[in-house]
């Protein structure tokens, strides 16, 4: 079913936008292993709506609540993991009006195919962005697990309604530079750029419109050798996760200039990563144009990506639709609770869509977590 992924460590997703509650069960996961919670919940939080003045006005507790797969003394006991977190704060009336009238850039005219109108218009049903908490809840607890193996994850706003980050030789990106981005609400290198990029989003709030942007991921000290070629390859694992969050329109791997798109406008010799043995007699590469991954399996350098975001969908000016009962073309203007920009939610959704895919290879690897 569509909405499980990964084979070692499976993760489900269920659950709507305002159903009562939603959630995830994981299945794979080594036993007696003890969760630590406040790290999940951290990680909720940085997801989390209603936190800030850029995001939405809804505003939900978001805490993780476990129903089965812990032992007594809180440790996996090898039973599938089952969380779930309550939507208190859905405002159903907000749809009403739009149950037959899609929604310009969501999934409603889809979605009204494909379930021959049974599907759930309130918030997007399970089409929302919504259901990226459970997902953080699965990422924060894979994240868990890298981190025995000393594997970090990090993610920052490189661009966002135009303003772009400073940018970073990443091909040595370090722990120090992840420090610099973790626990931050709106995560950047520049906080000039930040603050420009806020006022952005305010800007584009106040014309009742929004923006998008992109959001670069990182993970530190993956071991060479995980991942698999061809249809089994790294790449290809973590560009099907990361495409099952919501408003995520492309995915660039590689870090430095001329990686991602940027790399089919050069030459073989330009491109290429020389190697090299560095002070610990450790082989690295010079530059990371190939983003820690080559023919699907990890270098040992850090893996980089980008994930670009489009605007949020939901804006408040008038917009061109159909009525799918009268047959007739209709204008329509959305009201309700929404993001003008969901680049900084976004963020923790996409770190946490890395950590599950390298979980599950390392889970498969001669050099298993």
């Amino acid at each position: 079913m569509s909405n499980t992924i990964g084979e070692r460590i499976r993760t489900t997703i269920f659950g709507q936008s305002h159903s009562p509650a939603i959630g995830c069960v994981i299945e794979g996961l080594p036993p007696w292993f003890a969760v630590d919670w406040e790290a999940v919940q951290a990680w909720l939080d940085r997801r989390a709506p209603g936190r800030d003045s850029i995001s939405t006005a809804r505003r939900e507790g978001d805490a993780a609540r476990v129903l089965s797969g812990l032992n007594e003394r809180g440790e996996t006991c090898g039973a599938p993991l089952c969380v779930m977190i309550d939507n208190a704060a859905a405002r159903s009336s907000d749809y009403a009006a739009l149950v037959n009238r899609p929604r310009p850039g969501h999934a409603d005219y889809p979605a009204h195919v494909k379930t021959g109108g049974a599907r759930d218009p309130r918030g997007g049903g399970e089409f929302s962005g919504r259901l990226t908490a459970p997902l953080c809840v699965a990422g924060a607890i894979a994240a868990q697990l890298l981190a025995r193996r000393g594997i970090r994850t990090g993610v920052r706003v490189a661009a966002c309604a135009g303003v772009e980050d400073e940018p970073r030789k990443l091909q040595h990106i370090d722990d120090a530079a992840l420090d610099a981005l973790a626990g931050q609400p709106f995560p950047t290198f520049s906080r000039d750029a930040c603050a420009r990029m806020r006022a952005a989003i305010l800007g584009a709030a106040s014309d009742m419109d929004s923006v998008g942007g992109v959001i670069e991921a990182y993970a530190l000290n993956v071991p060479p050798g995980w991942g698999e070629p061809m249809f089994g390859g790294l790449e290809n694992a973590i560009a099907r996760m990361v495409f099952g969050i919501p408003a995520v329109r492309g995915i660039a791997f590689g870090a430095g200039e001329g990686s991602g798109f940027a790399a089919a406008g050069l030459r073989g010799s330009e491109h290429n990563d020389s190697y090299y043995y560095d002070e610990t007699g450790t082989i690295r590469t010079r530059t990371n144009r190939h983003g820690g991954i080559l023919g699907g399996i990890s270098t040992g350098m850090p893996i980089v990506f980008e994930a670009a975001i489009k605007p949020t969908p939901s804006v408040g000016l008038p917009q061109h639709t159909v009525d799918l009962c009268t047959g007739e073309d209709v204008v329509i203007e959305i009201r309700g609770r929404h993001d003008p920009c969901i680049v900084q939610r976004a963020a923790p959704v996409v770190e946490a869509a890395l950590a599950l895919v390298l979980a599950d290879a390392g889970m498969g690897c001669y050099q298993s977590i």
